[in-house]
């Protein structure tokens, strides 16, 4: 298959995709043991660029304006469909990432995933005993601290979560609540594309390296849940990367870490303070 020429984004359904539209009925089970579940969905690829040779820090404002836009279109259609979309983007043959193209995947599922489905249970407890959103209570203790944050601009805040457990973990948090990437306006949009380039230009400038990751955003469920009361929820953006102490130092999650307790490499409010020092102007654009 040959892609058509585009300009801007480009998105496919994935040629071998893990979730499919349909799927053949499962057998029935007494065992509480051994029980399944039909697990319906859809995957696609959104190419961000034509060019094969950019990253999202080296493109454009406007560029990446236009990556958020077409991530908030996919989630729309898709939502109308599913209970949960994930955009989420592997940057990285160290990641797992076997095509270098600038790009991200978007899978949709019929069911809420592990991680959200964990994420909802705790945020709606907490809106219950606290009469607000956590993770509104949460930032707001954070810009008052000042000692994990990294950068910042109008509508959004990126972090150093007091949790992280991956080296140079960033979570992304709008100063308005939001529920999901589709309540953005206009101008947020434009303003999640600006800390979106600030979060990957300082990746990047940490070890002068194109810096691998894996990233991607939650918000509240969508499908059937799009008439439920959500407002426990608070969209966000979770970046998880690998390198620890230099471009070719990968933390690995082993022994104890995989059997017992993820161990911190170093402290959130270090990594914060050595994201923050570094440049917001890109290594290969300064002069």
């Amino acid at each position: 298959m040959v892609n058509p020429n585009y300009e801007s984004t480009y998105v496919f359904t994935n040629d071998f995709p893990a979730l499919l539209e349909e799927a053949p009925p499962v057998p029935k089970s007494d065992n509480p043991l051994f029980q399944s579940a039909p697990a319906l969905g859809t995957c696609r690829v959104m190419c961000f660029h034509p060019r094969s040779d950019i990253t999202l820090p080296l493109m454009t404002l406007d560029e990446v304006t236009k990556v958020v836009e077409r991530w908030i279109a996919e989630s729309i259609e898709l939502g109308l469909k599913y209970r949960w979309v994930q955009v989420f983007e592997n940057k990285g043959a160290i990641m797992g990432c076997s095509n270098p193209h600038p790009h991200c995947q978007i899978w949709a599922s019929s069911f809420l995933p592990n991680e959200p489905r964990v994420k909802d249970h705790y945020q709606r407890q907490y809106l219950a005993k606290h009469g607000r959103p956590l993770l509104r209570d949460y930032l707001d203790q954070e810009l008052q601290k000042k000692e994990r944050l990294v950068c910042e601009n109008a509508s959004f805040v990126a972090l150093v979560p007091y949790w992280a457990v991956w080296p140079f973990e960033l979570l992304v948090l709008p100063r308005r609540h939001v529920l999901r990437m589709a309540d953005l306006t206009a101008d947020e949009q434009r303003l999640l594309a600006d800390i979106v380039r600030q979060v990957t230009t300082r990746y990047d400038n940490l070890f002068r390296c194109n810096f691998p990751y894996s990233m991607g955003w939650h918000g509240a469920p969508t499908g059937e849940a799009m008439s439920e009361d959500c407002q426990h929820w608070v969209f966000h953006g979770i970046y998880l990367p690998p390198l620890l102490r230099s471009a070719a130092v990968k933390k690995f999650m082993v022994g104890y870490e995989m059997l017992a307790q993820a161990q911190r490499d170093l402290t959130p409010e270090q990594a914060a303070q050595r994201l923050r020092d570094c440049s917001p102007v890109h290594y290969k654009l300064e002069q």
